[in-house]
């Protein structure tokens, strides 16, 4: 925030705003509660317990690959963490994932204009055989284009697909260029291919490749697959352009049907309405070529330095508040379902959940997805946020990939948008690190989460498609 105070002062206002607006409706945030909740904004403009969490993880831990000892070690270094910052009930709780890691990776054009390529192994990739695989290069503009093409034009050929992605502020652009990550191998395989290679999913120029993984399910694709750097994937459509290219591409992988994972949770235990629960989360685990400091240290960061600020009020929320450090996302969604699963007979006393998993870019929108009868107190959250730059959202809001389980169940959730612009710059890189987070822009989450959340766990608001009881007596 460039002016704290400023925005501090213009929150008081809020609060009149909110009642204005909900005096047609019957509810209203209770004073007590608006003069917490401004005081919890407040400290989370100055707070230094989430970055300092993402720091010191991203430094001691380094990158937390789904089911390697470094997520071990990252689940252990959480739980000690979380414990010296007070929480209640700080656990791990175990589940098991396939498991895939890289090995070696090199690309290199041969013949008269032999030089090497910057790549990385896609998660999932097959490996070629020592000493890799030689093939002749056939470039398609996008999956689409693939998936049509002559299996003539492919068989023993290694597909490229030279598709760009775009920036945009809410990362919808990931969505459409992702496709290509999952879709090429299977597409490449069908019509006899014996490899593929993508434009990296990434919008920065610089020689820097992005992974990622070609399945939800964790399993090994159906070929070889790697990611070129955008200046490489250019640099092949250059070449391509004078004629044929062929390129040796070199992948070794190790990979398990079951390795340990495991979901970190700790909690603030509520007090007339402790069996309750407003959670929030983020994923412990990220990607071996960066520290994960974007995706998702900062997440974790966000929600736990959200926590602490509420958890060291004088008066605990009247709901128990959750923090879960999701295991296995990156490769999987695998803690997301996992904790649906352990936790099936408790999902209806879930209240609200939220996930921070879109780096750590200013928060510029708030949407909900609550049930009509409980829009009054999704447009006082919103209204509550607007003074630190959130504008109001509909009503159509996805929760995150962890939670999107929770939403499918029922389970109200709220997406706090974050300004995405620049975060697949970074995103699934080696420049995914510490240094790219603005703390500011972090601090501004931390207040925008210990806001809404206590507000939930406090007001005993329902958020579900039931009739509205009076304020704080659900």
């Amino acid at each position: 925030m460039k002016n704290r105070r400023a925005i501090a002062s213009v929150l008081a206002s809020a609060w009149i705003l909110c009642g204005q607006a909900s005096l047609a409706q019957d509810v209203a945030l209770p004073e007590d509660i608006a003069a917490t909740t401004q005081g919890l904004i407040d400290a989370g403009l100055q707070d230094d317990v989430g970055l300092k969490f993402v720091e010191d993880l991203t430094t001691e831990i380094g990158a937390r690959l789904a089911g390697s000892p470094d997520e071990a070690r990252a689940r252990v270094w959480s739980i000690n963490e979380l414990k010296e910052l007070g929480f209640d009930a700080v656990r791990v709780e175990d589940f098991t994932i396939p498991y895939w890691a890289r090995t070696r990776e090199s690309a290199r054009v041969t013949g008269p204009n032999a030089q090497d390529l910057v790549i990385t192994a896609l998660g999932g990739s097959r490996a070629t055989p020592q000493g890799g695989l030689e093939a002749e290069l056939v470039r398609f503009e996008s999956l689409a284009e693939l998936q049509a093409a002559d299996p003539a034009t492919i068989k023993g050929k290694i597909a490229f697909i030279d598709e760009h992605m775009y920036k945009t502020q809410n990362g919808a652009g990931y969505g459409l260029a992702v496709r290509k990550r999952s879709g090429c191998a299977k597409a490449a395989a069908e019509k006899g291919g014996v490899a593929c290679l993508i434009r990296s999913v990434g919008t920065q120029p610089r020689r820097m490749p992005h992974t990622g993984g070609m399945s939800r399910e964790g399993a090994l694709g159906d070929l070889p697959a790697a990611a070129l750097s955008g200046p490489d994937a250019d640099q092949l459509t250059r070449l391509l352009a004078r004629g044929p290219v062929s390129v040796n591409l070199d992948i070794g992988v190790e990979y398990a049907d079951a390795a340990p994972s495991g979901n970190v949770i700790a909690e603030i235990e509520g007090t007339d309405l402790k069996d309750e629960i407003v959670l929030i989360g983020c994923h412990l685990d990220s990607w071996d070529l960066g520290t994960g400091a974007l995706d998702d240290g900062a997440g974790c960061g966000i929600v736990v330095g959200a926590a602490k600020l509420i958890a060291d009020l004088p008066t605990k929320p009247r709901r128990t508040i959750r923090v879960v450090l999701y295991g296995s996302e990156e490769v999987g969604l695998f803690g997301g379902a996992a904790y649906a699963r352990q936790h099936a007979e408790e999902l209806e006393q879930h209240v609200l959940a939220a996930e921070s998993d879109f780096g750590s870019g200013r928060i510029w929108r708030f949407q909900t997805n609550f049930g009509d009868s409980a829009l009054p107190y999704a447009a006082i959250m919103k209204e509550v946020l607007m003074p630190l730059g959130v504008s109001p959202g509909d009503n159509a809001a996805g929760g995150g990939p962890d939670i999107g389980v929770l939403r499918r169940a029922g389970v109200p959730v709220v997406t706090p948008g974050q300004d995405g612009r620049d975060y697949f710059d970074y995103h699934h890189t080696p420049d995914d690190t510490f240094d790219k987070i603005d703390a500011e822009e972090f601090r501004q989450n931390v207040a925008v989460y210990a806001a809404f959340t206590y507000i939930a766990a406090d007001t005993g608001w329902n958020f579900r498609n039931e009739p509205m009881s009076p304020v704080g007596t659900e």
